[in-house]
């Protein structure tokens, strides 16, 4: 195996040192105490997300239980996380984006994922962690073009401005406690939705089933008049949100279900499925408003 060298502006640590297999790697300038960086990394109190590369994968880390993104050396491209293969089966029901706003960088696997298979669509991706911006070239994410942008920002204040209108928004945003708290404000959700365009729909990653994440999810689903469904994610404790802008919601499940078997002859993703538990998610719904005789 050829030897990696550190880039300017990292440090390599072995990661035996916190019970992983493989490299360490910091954004630490190389006179930085060695001993004080694994003692606030064994503590999980190291301010800055780092990498653990074994050799097979690479993965970013906020600390040592919260992993934000993982990507296969060998096949870089692919999604290695279930979370990011439900998030991308959206097409089904907007099969031809124009622009596809991701909030959130994390690893970059979404970002790349938008960038190669949706064709003449723009990728605007807004992060608000120059840290984590600094860890792209990490994961391979192409460089800034015509299609694609990574921008340093705070999402409130994104959609809070004057932005281009999206075709879908994807919200995968978190940090070291989980839902980022100045995203869960109804204002938040209020901007967003006034950003996408009249058939456009949000997609929302939220970790676990807490009273805060349950909260998350009820005001997604009344800032949206409850067009919206959910779809677990059991192999990695996640739930993918869909909520929809279109006053015509629902949509036509059999057609969508045509556009979803295409699509799986296209991509390794389980559309059918999705879709399957999406509309249960919005008949459970439905019948939990119904008012009881």
């Amino acid at each position: 195996m050829s030897v990696v060298l550190p880039p300017p502006g990292w440090i390599s640590l072995p990661a035996s040192h916190i019970g992983e297999t493989g490299t360490l790697w910091l954004r630490e300038p190389a006179g930085r105490n060695r001993q004080l960086l694994l003692h606030q990394l064994r503590e999980d109190i190291y301010p800055q997300p780092f990498i653990i590369d074994d050799g097979k994968t690479r993965r970013l880390h906020f600390n040592r239980k919260l992993l934000q993104s993982e990507m296969s050396l060998s096949q870089p491209d692919e999604l290695a996380l279930a979370y990011a293969r439900t998030v991308m089966t959206f097409p089904m029901f907007v099969p031809h984006p124009e622009h596809v706003v991701i909030v959130g960088l994390g690893g970059g696997s979404l970002t790349k994922c938008c960038h190669r298979s949706l064709e003449n669509c723009r990728v605007t991706t807004v992060e608000i962690s120059e840290a984590v911006i600094a860890c792209r070239d990490w994961f391979l994410l192409p460089p800034d073009d015509e299609r694609l942008r990574i921008l340093q920002a705070d999402a409130a204040d994104y959609f809070a401005g004057p932005v281009d209108a999206a075709d879908v928004v994807i919200l995968d945003a978190y940090d070291e406690d989980g839902i980022a708290p100045q995203l869960g404000e109804r204002t938040f959700f209020e901007n967003l939705q006034c950003h996408l365009k009249p058939h456009g729909m949000l997609v929302v990653n939220i970790s676990g089933h807490s009273r805060t994440a349950e909260d998350f999810v009820d005001l997604v689903a009344d800032v949206f008049s409850q067009r919206c469904g959910e779809v677990d994610v059991p192999r990695d404790d996640n739930r993918i949100v869909f909520a929809f802008r279109d006053a015509a919601f629902p949509p036509n499940w059999r057609q969508i279900e045509k556009t979803a078997g295409m699509l799986a002859s296209r991509y390794p993703y389980d559309f059918l499925h999705v879709l399957h538990e999406l509309e249960r998610s919005l008949q459970r719904r439905r019948r939990k408003r119904q008012p009881k005789l």
